[in-house]
């Protein structure tokens, strides 16, 4: 059975995607500052995606442009919404299968490659990324309002029944 912190990750995931719908390449390549553009938000997901899940847990990465283009820090951009989506898609594919072996000992074991200045658990990173992807849907949904749209998507959603609380016991 999947850990309950990877299926709240892929909850975190679809939410995320939910709140682009409708968007075009046009409004999602638009900064309006000083925030980042819809579609390097994206990217950024993909990258840290890469990094944790590919690069910290098994020493692998498939997109060396996501890294180098939207690792925190690198310059803002505002690459083309498809571009983003396909790299995201590729990169949580790749990971997948390894969330799907997550287990309690995995959560609560040290992510070695994560830092070298502090003890850090696979927990912690799956925590880190879940919460990444709330506070980008709320910009998201921010730029989105920004760009004049209404009828945006309620969050969180159908948590109850895509999601709900579930011990890991």
């Amino acid at each position: 059975m999947t850990h309950p912190l990877v299926d709240q990750l892929r909850f975190a995931r679809s939410e995320f995607r939910r709140g682009l719908e409708g968007i075009t390449d046009e409004e999602a390549r638009r900064r309006i500052l000083p925030m980042n553009c819809v579609s390097w938000n994206v990217g950024h997901l993909a990258w840290q995606e890469q990094r944790f899940w590919l690069g910290f847990a098994q020493d692998g990465m498939i997109r060396p442009d996501v890294d180098k283009s939207f690792r925190g820090g690198a310059p803002a951009s505002c690459p083309p919404l498809a571009h983003v989506w396909s790299a995201w898609e590729e990169i949580t594919a790749a990971a997948d299968p390894w969330l799907d072996t997550v287990t309690g000992a995995i959560v609560a074991s040290a992510a070695p490659r994560a830092r070298r200045d502090a003890d850090v658990t696979y927990g912690s990173l799956l925590l880190r990324t879940i919460y990444h992807y709330w506070y980008h849907t709320g910009e998201n949904s921010a730029i989105r309002q920004q760009l004049g749209h209404s009828d945006l998507p309620v969050f969180v959603g159908a948590l109850d029944s895509e999601a709900p609380y579930r011990s890991e016991a």
